[in-house]
């Protein structure tokens, strides 16, 4: 089946997955996940990228970022992409790909699924048994989003604002977020979103995105068995 063209607009967030090459590790020392968010701090401001959220796990990364202009994403992490292969295989003498393939994305539902997504991201640390807490893992947005730490790459989203009227109220609200659950079957949502390259958010939203761009954004209803004898219309 061919692969869906990835969906960018400006001013809307995206959800982006990027995987090491079969699964392989892509942080080898404390000091590659600090040239790693410094650039993505550096990219982020030049391709005019909001970042909101992110986690760099041993074998992959997840942003929550919104563009200001309909490319800014996919340049961010071409340019990105690029910077950190190149630094890799010098650090550590090594040559080829790092990265798996193309990174995926999803368009993002703000007002349903924005602070959803955020969630989803910091704690996967606890989903992959690392740690117990997200604050336990130290390469994530959770510090700066939840805790007092000043993380200069994260850019505050309207709904993250919208939690409180100053800073200490915001980061209470959204730490108290992390007392509920997420169901699985809306982690399986986000996943499906994010590797299929569907949109993650209401009805009257994936519309709005299907009338704006002109292409599908959820899955085709499935068919019958097309072996079976009702399907032929023979029954």
């Amino acid at each position: 089946m061919a692969r869906l063209p990835r969906l960018n607009l400006p001013n809307i967030p995206q959800h982006v997955v990027q995987r090491g090459n079969n699964r392989q590790v892509c942080f080898f020392s404390e000091e590659d996940y600090t040239v790693y968010l410094d650039k993505l701090k550096d990219y982020a401001k030049k391709c005019h990228v909001n970042v909101h959220a992110f986690v760099l796990m041993t074998n992959h990364v997840h942003l929550l970022m919104t563009p200001e202009t309909e490319k800014g994403v996919s340049q961010l992490m071409q340019s990105l992409g690029r910077y950190y292969v190149m630094y890799i295989n010098k650090t550590y003498q090594r040559t080829g790909t790092l990265w798996e393939g193309r990174y995926k994305s999803t368009l993002v539902d703000s007002e349903k699924y924005f602070l959803l997504v955020s969630r989803y991201i910091e704690l996967n640390p606890v989903r992959a048994n690392m740690v117990e807490h997200p604050a336990e893992y130290p390469w994530s947005s959770y510090h700066g989003n939840a805790l007092n730490k000043d993380v200069a790459l994260l850019s505050p989203h309207h709904c993250y604002l919208s939690l409180g009227t100053n800073q200490e109220a915001r980061k209470q609200a959204y730490k108290y977020l992390f007392k509920q659950q997420i169901p699985e079957l809306t982690l399986q949502e986000i996943r499906d979103a994010t590797y299929k390259a569907w949109v993650l958010g209401e009805n009257r939203f994936k519309q709005q995105i299907e009338q704006q761009t002109g292409r599908r954004v959820v899955p085709l209803a499935r068919g019958g068995n097309r072996k079976s004898k009702s399907f032929k219309g023979i029954i």
